[in-house]
């Protein structure tokens, strides 16, 4: 594992990368470090207890977890370890629609937190652990506010465009 990753976004199955993938993006932009693996929590949960219960003395600072269908890793990853971990439900080929893993991950027992983002939504994952991260680095917080700042832009300038379409006639 790469020791200087300061998030790690994790799944179930590659099948999950093109969801996962969004997390990795904004990170990247974001420049902060982070490492992708597969960690099944019902094919593999020897190597998911042993991912989860060493992620602090790999430097891990927050996890992402990203899983479909029945959803458990992120809630089993969160029951083995206090660092953060943010959930991103997956709509999965056997998904009932997406609410079951929206229902698995959302749904964490009082005592074992899951930050829960939307269905598909592995960015904003990305941009909460980004945010978690800037608490102590006024370097990242920068690149937030810039990230955000560049957000608004878009919007303004699509502001002149949207109100092109904006037509008046004369009253009668």
């Amino acid at each position: 594992m790469s020791n200087n990753a300061r998030v790690a976004i994790v799944m179930g199955s590659n099948s999950d990368l093109p969801v996962m993938g969004g997390a990795s993006e904004i990170l990247t932009t974001l420049e902060v470090s982070f490492f992708v693996s597969v960690v099944s929590a019902h094919r593999t949960p020897e190597r998911m207890v042993e991912f989860a219960k060493s992620a602090r003395d790999n430097g891990f600072q927050v996890i992402v977890a990203g899983a479909g269908g029945a959803a458990h890793l992120p809630g089993m990853i969160a029951s083995l370890t206090t660092l953060p971990v943010i959930g991103v439900p997956v709509k999965s080929s056997n998904s009932i629609d997406g609410w079951d893993s929206v229902l698995s991950i959302l749904q964490m027992p009082g005592g074992i937190p899951v930050a829960t983002v939307a269905l598909n939504n592995a960015k904003n994952a990305g941009l909460l652990a980004a945010q978690i991260l800037s608490l102590s680095d006024s370097g990242l917080s920068k690149r937030l506010q810039a990230y955000r700042d560049s957000l608004r832009e878009d919007v303004l300038k699509s502001v002149a465009e949207a109100e092109s379409y904006s037509r008046s006639f004369p009253s009668l």
